[in-house]
């Protein structure tokens, strides 16, 4: 279906998020040769206040908000997003129409020295603005300092260098896609260390009724990315009905099989518990579901502070 639009696409204003959009509207130019785009940047809250954590401001949702309000009012006919960033409901009359090819999923370690996390000295600071992060470094490491800090990639990376902490946690996907993966001392391995549900893929969310935009939108929809991260939201939807807990999840599809792997942690990160389901990959939605109550039994027999399956 040609369109003699052109699509006005919003993104958050960072280098990071303006490349996410960029290959974004690279996918779409390659499905549809003759597609005229114009970017309109829009700060959001979690832009404009870098001097309180996200779980202050509102956690999920703070970089997203704005969006939504400007495809709303028919400011923008699309929006780009981190899926990681975004609610686990939707919002009334939005829908996410795609979901993009995922770039790695995983974390990575900035380090000075490029000492990898086994290596960092005693004491050594470690700065991040996520909890999942920080409880998967004390699990590993209890005896660093976790130091909590806010700021896009860049920033992040000149704190390490101007020595306001040793090292930070960064997304692989991140560091990729601005070119500054060589950055990493290491790439923190699975095992070890499991990502937000949604990290590495990114969501273009547009009017439910703008049928004209969700049609253009069907190309980029990558099937396995959006199963897997259909899993990862619908076990952080069912934790957020009972449990204030840190959490991780990543689904992996191979042969139509979805294996998705979860973690539950206590702030302090003494205790974590981890798990995982494997089933097809189109009931992703259910395998979701029942990986967190499996969790959520597995942090009440522990008593982990912050559960009520």
């Amino acid at each position: 279906m040609p369109t003699t639009r052109t699509l006005v696409v919003g993104s958050r204003g960072s280098r990071l998020a303006l490349s996410q959009t960029e290959l974004v509207l690279a996918a779409l130019r390659t499905a549809h040769a003759r597609l005229r785009v114009r970017l309109l940047e829009i700060r959001t809250a979690g832009d404009r206040r870098q001097d309180v954590s996200l779980a202050q401001l509102g956690g999920l949702g703070v970089f997203v908000k704005e969006l939504e309000r400007a495809l709303l009012a028919g400011r923008i006919d699309l929006a780009v997003h981190s899926l990681k960033d975004m609610p686990t409901e939707e919002t009334d009359g939005l829908v996410v129409a795609a979901v993009a090819a995922r770039e790695d999923a995983r974390d990575a370690l900035v380090s000075r020295g490029r000492l990898r996390l086994a290596d960092l000295p005693s004491g050594t600071r470690v700065g991040t603005g996520s909890l999942r992060r920080a409880v998967q470094v004390r699990a590993l490491r209890p005896d660093l300092e976790v130091i909590d800090i806010r700021g896009n990639v860049d920033t992040r990376i000149r704190k390490v260098d101007r020595g306001e902490v040793d090292a930070v946690v960064l997304a692989v996907a991140g560091l990729t896609r601005l070119g500054l993966l060589d950055q990493a001392a290491e790439v923190l391995p699975l095992e070890d260390f499991l990502p937000a549900p949604g990290q590495g893929a990114l969501a273009i969310q547009a009017r439910a009724a703008d049928l004209e935009v969700l049609h253009l939108l069907e190309p980029i929809d990558h099937r396995e990315t959006r199963l897997a991260t259909t899993a990862e939201r619908a076990f952080l939807r069912r934790l957020e009905g009972g449990c204030r807990l840190p959490n991780a999840a990543l689904g992996i599809i191979e042969a139509d099989k979805l294996r998705l792997r979860g973690l539950l942690g206590d702030p302090e990160g003494t205790r974590l518990v981890r798990d995982e389901i494997e089933g097809p990959a189109t009931e992703a939605e259910a395998l979701g579901v029942a990986l967190a109550e499996r969790l959520l039994r597995q942090a009440a027999e522990q008593s982990l502070t912050g559960v009520s399956p």
